[in-house]
């Protein structure tokens, strides 16, 4: 059987877009071209991968079925067939999906690109938004690096704590309680909040700790993050809790007051994640390195 790995490249893109036209742009090829492609995928895997619904395709169960498994047998061919060389960063063209914490994405992004600007300026950053949901972005190979604070636990990612940073409370000034003075625990638990939670969570770690004390919290509302969190305490006398350094930098220009907890919590730690495909990638390994150094920075007091 005569086998044309193009056409493996071309599923991976019909997969992942969806569609003739999305995946020749994807792959700068023209939309006929593209489209014969698809036939000659058709023909040898006797399957209609796309049919037509109305205006847009849709994949049909045995595509479904394969996607994951053929986005992974292209990045290994691809590792296969692309020998390792000496990574020369002024030619290195290359763009990285990274999937960062909002307040990470404020406090280190720009560093960071400046940083890869710097030694590689044909490199270009892709920040995407985290979602609701958890999605295997880095199994799939859609996201190249991930930083929040989340430790997965999947044996082919590979997680490394780069930091923590300290949770502190923050509110409008005239917030009552922003003219008592310093806020006791009793005075947080009793007062309402807003919390961050991108899944719509009411509870969290905070609500452990209180709990711990004999206390509870009223929280009315959820915000899926700390800019929009942040916005809420400007407004309104809710409290909100977030990472020390996150509000530091909002607090002049939203005209917030910051101030510790009024009782213990761990600090908040903070990952960087990648799958194992990429531990041997030099240009990886490089931008690691930078976003290490960059996320370190911020988590630091």
């Amino acid at each position: 059987m005569q086998l044309d790995l193009n056409l493996l490249t071309a599923l991976d893109a019909l997969l992942e877009e969806g569609s003739v036209a999305g995946a020749a742009a994807r792959l700068h090829v023209t939309a006929p071209a593209m489209s014969r492609s698809l036939g000659r995928i058709r023909r040898t895997t006797g399957d209609q991968i796309l049919v037509r619904t109305g205006r847009t395709m849709t994949p049909t169960p045995y595509a479904i079925a394969v996607r994951e498994q053929v986005h992974e047998l292209l990045h290994q061919v691809q590792g296969v067939l692309a020998p390792s060389r000496e990574l020369d960063l002024a030619t290195l063209e290359r763009t990285f999906t990274l999937r960062w914490h909002d307040s990470l994405v404020v406090l280190g992004g720009p560093a960071l690109l400046a940083a890869v600007r710097e030694q590689a300026p044909g490199v270009r950053l892709r920040f995407i938004a985290e979602s609701s949901v958890d999605t295997p972005g880095l199994r799939r190979g859609e996201v190249d690096l991930e930083a929040n604070a989340d430790r997965l636990g999947a044996p082919d990612i590979r997680v490394q704590g780069v930091g923590e940073t300290r949770l502190v409370l923050a509110m409008r000034r005239e917030h009552p309680l922003a003219r008592a003075g310093a806020v006791t625990a009793q005075q947080y638990a009793a007062a309402e909040h807003v919390t961050v939670s991108r899944r719509g969570n009411f509870g969290n770690a905070l609500d452990d700790a209180l709990a711990r004390l004999g206390l509870a919290r009223r929280v009315v509302a959820t915000a899926p993050t700390e800019a929009v969190a942040l916005e809420f305490a400007r407004g309104s006398d809710l409290l909100v809790t977030v990472p020390e350094a996150t509000t530091r930098s909002a607090a002049a220009t939203l005209g917030l007051v910051v101030s510790p907890l009024p009782f213990e919590l761990p600090s908040a730690p903070v990952y960087l994640s990648w799958h194992q495909r990429y531990d041997t990638d030099h240009a990886h390994t490089w931008l690691r390195e930078r976003a290490r150094t960059v996320l370190a920075a911020c988590a630091a007091p």
